[in-house]
């Protein structure tokens, strides 16, 4: 069990240091131009305060393991994730009703998709 919560929460932190990586570096026509239709839907700063919180959360899924320091900080760090994707799912079902892009549909899978895994991580070290 241990090695399937190591690999989400690798697979976890990858993919959160991308993304808080990408949206606190590029600007809102170029993250529109590369899919991440999100930024559309919520000012700047609000997106660069997500982007803030990904990757404190990319801190949260691997230090507390690695060091034995607060370990159940790391099932917290998944649950904020857990969070965040609920907010994810519902901008893109938004944007996909409103705007009837069913490309949104897809990203509304993806993030369910990362939503398990990071309530799996949460159960898993909480």
């Amino acid at each position: 069990m241990n090695i399937a919560l190591w690999t989400g929460q690798i697979v976890l932190a990858l993919l959160f240091a991308l993304s808080g990586s990408l949206k606190s570096t590029m600007s809102r026509q170029r993250m529109l131009e590369t899919g991440q239709t999100g930024a559309a839907a919520y000012p700047l700063p609000v997106v660069r305060f997500a982007a803030v919180c990904e990757l404190l959360a990319v801190l949260g899924l691997t230090l507390p393991q690695l060091t034995g320091v607060a370990p159940a900080l790391t099932g917290w760090a998944a649950l904020g994730l857990v969070v965040v994707m609920i907010g994810a799912m519902a901008m893109h079902a938004r944007l996909a009703i409103t705007r009837h892009k069913a490309a949104e549909w897809r990203n509304v899978g993806v993030n369910v998709l990362i939503l398990a895994l990071a309530a799996f991580v949460a159960t898993g070290r909480l």
